[in-house]
């Protein structure tokens, strides 16, 4: 992914590098990423993990290590595992914590609990921003709208606030949900009656200022 970002016309400007908390080895991980400035972040699905995974001391101790790094992490989690994201972003206050996918709430059962109220207790924590994306995968591909998805994008956005939230594509997910071109237009539909700058805050400023793009 480097090597395409030094191609021209290249709009690859940092990554988002896979890891694995749990593993002893993780430090060592670490520190041979800090000496690569393309990497900004790290990110572990744990909605594919055991509940657990998250609760052991060495992964805890990886997540703490973080701090003062100017490295995130992404929080990949079910509405029911917010809570176990909430003491990670409790155990590291200076870590920024990134929840993907709104939470990844469950818009095709039409579920909105509890993971309205996860999502509002755990915007409460100053180090954790919010990434608007994926909502169409978790969408019924046959016949959701934009009022469909208006409901958990707008209550991430009210929880989080303008400048504490990203917009992401969720390339090649998003596929599941008709696609690319089908989560932009309704993105922008969905911000028709925002500011300005509240747009240019979530679809670019937080983000270029979240990892150091600019």
């Amino acid at each position: 992914v480097e090597g395409l970002s030094r191609q021209p016309g290249s709009m690859l400007a940092g990554v988002i590098a896979s890891c694995r908390p749990e593993e002893g080895d993780f430090a060592a991980y670490l520190e041979r990423q800090r000496a690569n400035p393309f990497v900004k972040g790290f990110r572990r699905v744990l909605h594919v993990a055991p509940d657990e995974l998250s609760e052991g001391a060495v992964f805890r101790d990886s997540i703490k290590r973080l701090g003062g790094t100017g490295l995130t992490f992404d929080l990949v989690v079910l509405p029911h595992q917010i809570p176990k994201a909430i003491v990670l972003a409790d155990l590291a206050p200076d870590v920024t914590f990134v929840l993907d996918h709104c939470g990844v709430p469950d818009i095709k059962g039409g579920a909105e609990h509890p993971w309205r109220e996860h999502m509002s207790e755990i915007a409460w924590r100053p180090n954790v921003m919010a990434k608007i994306s994926g909502v169409v995968a978790y969408a019924d591909a046959g016949s959701w709208t934009v009022e469909t998805l208006r409901p958990y994008v707008e209550h991430t956005i009210n929880s989080f606030g303008w400048d504490r939230v990203v917009w992401g594509s969720d390339w090649p997910v998003c596929t599941l949900g008709g696609g690319l071109s089908t989560w932009v237009a309704a993105t922008h539909a969905l911000l028709s009656g925002c500011s300005i700058a509240e747009r240019d805050r979530l679809l670019s400023g937080n983000a270029r200022k979240l990892w150091r793009l600019d």
